[in-house]
């Protein structure tokens, strides 16, 4: 099914009839479009006169589990019903199911997110004079480049890393591997920290040669420690939001999703299960889910001013 059409005349509507900026246009259809998406990716392959509540309500959980941020949810939904609005007003559908979305229960338990200026604050918070600092520097690039969980960081290894063409595997639940692609500021400071810091520790632990992220014992890191640290992170950059590792995990997947990235590639990368059977989902090459990183992920773009959540 091929949306354009209606998308064209979403935008005229826009700009003729409610006289809305460009700006805020654009916005309207990279939301709607982001529904697009997702038929396809669900398989549905149809148009918006085919989707019922029940679609909408799975399009939605699909976009809360790939963690985007409250805000973001509030905007996409408000887009998508000012589109179905558009949809009756022009009698291509018959009756809104949007009608029947709630958005205080869509939005109920979402996960916090930090802006990207709020993520460069953290990361300039950390102390490069110490090991500690080079380690802990290293980790929240980590994080942030990659969206990866605290236990498949804590579980990272020496022989999974290809930081020469931008790769790491992760092991993630049920021990399922996968590749990553992660960013050059993460590359830098993984590279500063091995030759700086793990590559004289005095002992490294039997068991744990092959861990990257190693306590000052040369034993790997607990997810404690790694709490630990994020959040004194937080509290150094004046954040007030209460932020853990996973907050940084629900921060890369809002920023790729907002920047314009693949809905299915982000999801990729973070290594979800589907809400959906498994079997409609396409393989996407490691070339491609790189590309998108590269492309999208703020710490790879110069950004625009932003405001604060």
């Amino acid at each position: 099914m091929n949306w354009q059409p209606l998308l064209n005349g979403f935008r005229a509507h826009l700009l003729l009839e409610r006289g809305l900026s460009e700006h805020t246009i654009e916005a309207y259809l990279r939301d709607v479009g982001k529904l697009e998406d997702y038929t396809r990716i669900a398989g549905l392959e149809c148009g918006p006169e085919a989707l019922g509540a029940d679609s909408l309500h799975q399009f939605f959980r699909f976009m809360h589990e790939l963690g985007l941020g409250a805000r973001s949810q509030a905007r996409l939904l408000s887009a998508v019903k000012t589109f179905y609005k558009y949809l009756v007003m022009e009698n291509l559908v018959t009756g809104n199911p949007t009608d029947l979305l709630e958005g205080p229960r869509l939005l109920r338990g979402i996960p916090t997110v930090l802006s990207f200026s709020e993520v460069q604050r953290m990361i300039e918070s950390i102390d490069l004079s110490t090991d500690h600092g080079l380690r802990d520097r290293a980790i929240l690039e980590t994080l942030y480049a990659s969206g990866l969980r605290v236990s498949e960081l804590c579980d990272l290894r020496l022989s999974h890393l290809y930081l020469d063409v931008g790769f790491i595997k992760v092991t993630g639940k049920g021990d399922k591997e996968r590749l990553v692609p992660i960013g050059e500021e993460a590359i830098k400071h993984i590279r500063i920290y091995r030759q700086h810091v793990r590559d004289k520790l005095p002992v490294i632990h039997a068991g744990h040669e092959n861990i990257l992220f190693l306590n000052r014992r040369g034993k790997r890191l607990s997810r404690i420690t790694v709490f630990n640290m994020v959040r004194g992170a937080a509290l150094r950059a004046g954040i007030r939001k209460t932020v853990s590792p996973h907050t940084l995990r629900h921060s890369f997947a809002t920023h790729l999703i907002e920047g314009g990235a693949d809905l299915k590639a982000v999801q990729d990368m973070l290594g979800h299960e589907s809400i959906l059977t498994t079997e409609i989902y396409t393989h996407l090459d490691n070339a491609y889910l790189r590309e998108t990183l590269l492309r999208f992920h703020p710490l790879n773009r110069k950004p625009a001013p932003e405001e604060e959540e």
